[in-house]
C-alpha cells in the first residue's frame, strides 16, 4: 500500500549569497556578495494535515552542530523576532523548513550574516509583511550590528555601507537575537517586540568590473568574529587612518574600471587598521599578503583577509588555480593547515524569495 506525501498549501525558497567584507582598507565599510548560497526550502501545510507542527532539517556546513529548534536556530529565531514586531507570536502550523548551507562557518565568508538575512526574509514571507529591502536591512542590523556583510548579502553586488547606531535601549532588549551571542535572549510567544528604527543602515552600490572574480582560500580552522575583534586596538595613529582612507577612496572606483589596473588595485588594497593586528591569529597571513603579488602571478589584482578571516580573498582576472595554490602552500608550510579554495562570481541580486 502506498501513501501520498502531504501537499503544502504554499511553498517558497529563500536564497542568500555569502559575502566577503572589509576588502583591504574598507574595514566595516565594504562588502561583496558572492555566488555561494544559503538556501531555505519552506513548506506550509493546511492545519488539518497530519504532519508535525514544526520540522526543520539541515544539510551542508555545520549540519552536526546547528540547533534545529525555532527558539535556538539563528535563522528561525530571527524570523520569530521579525514576526513578533508585527504582533505575530508564532509560525504558521504545520511548517517544514529544509536548510542547505554550503558557506563555511567561522571563516570570514558571512555565514552568520547570511543566516540573519535569511531569517528576516523568512519572517517577511511567513507573515506576508511585504517589507522592502531597505526596511529589511533595519531588522538585520538590530541583530548583526556590522552592516558590511548583511548589506552585501541582502542587496547584492559591491556595496559600501554605514550604520546610524540606535540607542542601546533599543538594541539591548532581551527579545532581539544577536548573531554572535546566540544563547543570549529568547524569542517566545509571551514576548512582544519593538520595531527597529527606520534607516539604521545606509548603503550605496558601487561599480564592479565584470571580469573580476573572487578566489576564497579557506583554511580548515575557524576564528570567531568576537575573538578577531577583541585583538583590535581602541585607538589608531593618525597616519594609519589616513593610509586607509586614501586607499579606500581609490579602491572603490578602481574596482569598477575595465580593464582593471592591477598595480593600482594591489596597492589600494593594503591595510593598517585590522590585518596587522590579526596576523598572529592566522599563521601564514603575513607571508601570503607580501609574497603573492601581481608581478609573480599575472591576473592577480589584490589580496586581503576576507572579513575577520581566516579565509584569504584574492581578486583576479586569470590564473585562479595558480593563485589559490600558492596561498594554500603557504598555509600548509607555515601553519600546517589544510585548506580548500573556491572561485566565485560577484552576484548582483542579493537575497531572493520566490514561490516554488
Amino acid at each position: 500500500m502506498t501513501t501520498t506525501a502531504p501537499v503544502p498549501v504554499r511553498s517558497f525558497r529563500v536564497a542568500v549569497p555569502c559575502s566577503t567584507a572589509n576588502i583591504g582598507p574598507g574595514f566595516d565599510v565594504l562588502g561583496i556578495s558572492l555566488s555561494l548560497y544559503l538556501v531555505l526550502d519552506v513548506q506550509i501545510f493546511s492545519p488539518t494535515t497530519p504532519v508535525p507542527d514544526f520540522a526543520m532539517t539541515y544539510s551542508g556546513e555545520g549540519a552536526a552542530d546547528v540547533p534545529l529548534t525555532p527558539e535556538e536556530n539563528l535563522t528561525t529565531k530571527t524570523a520569530l523576532y521579525v514576526l513578533s514586531t508585527h504582533n505575530i507570536r508564532e509560525f504558521p502550523k504545520p511548517l517544514r523548513i529544509h536548510v542547505h548551507n554550503p558557506i563555511p562557518l567561522g571563516r570570514g565568508l558571512g555565514s552568520s550574516g547570511a543566516a540573519v538575512v535569511a531569517g528576516v526574509a523568512l519572517g517577511d514571507a511567513l507573515g506576508n509583511l511585504k517589507l522592502g529591502k531597505d526596511r529589511m536591512l533595519d531588522y538585520c542590523l538590530m541583530i548583526e550590528c556590522h552592516p558590511d556583510n548583511v548589506a552585501a548579502a541582502l542587496i547584492g553586488g559591491f556595496v559600501a555601507s554605514y550604520l546610524r547606531e540606535p540607542e542601546p535601549a533599543v538594541t539591548e532588549k532581551p527579545n532581539i537575537p544577536h548573531s554572535e551571542t546566540l544563547e543570549e535572549g529568547r524569542i517566545g510567544k509571551e514576548l512582544g517586540a519593538q520595531q527597529p528604527p527606520v534607516g539604521i543602515g545606509h548603503y550605496v552600490r558601487l561599480g564592479w568590473a565584470k571580469e573580476i572574480k573572487a578566489i576564497a582560500i579557506v583554511p580548515q580552522f575557524e576564528i570567531a568574529t568576537a575573538k578577531a575583534r577583541a585583538v583590535l586596538p581602541k585607538s589608531y595613529e593618525r597616519q594609519d587612518v589616513i593610509f586607509n582612507l586614501q586607499r579606500l577612496a581609490v579602491l572603490t572606483t578602481a574596482l569598477g574600471c575595465s580593464p582593471p589596473d592591477a598595480d593600482l588595485i594591489y596597492q589600494a588594497m593594503q591595510d593598517k587598521v585590522h590585518q596587522p593586528y590579526r596576523k598572529h591569529l592566522i599563521p601564514g597571513l603575513p607571508e601570503i599578503l607580501t609574497t603573492i603579488t601581481p608581478s609573480k602571478y599575472p591576473g592577480l589584482l589584490g589580496i586581503c583577509l576576507s572579513g575577520a578571516g581566516p579565509t584569504i580573498l584574492a581578486l583576479a582576472t586569470d590564473n585562479f588555480v595558480q593563485i589559490a595554490t600558492a596561498a594554500q602552500e603557504v598555509y600548509q608550510r607555515v601553519g600546517g593547515f589544510d585548506s580548500f579554495y573556491k572561485v566565485l562570481d560577484v552576484v548582483e541580486d542579493g537575497a531572493t524569495c520566490v514561490d516554488t
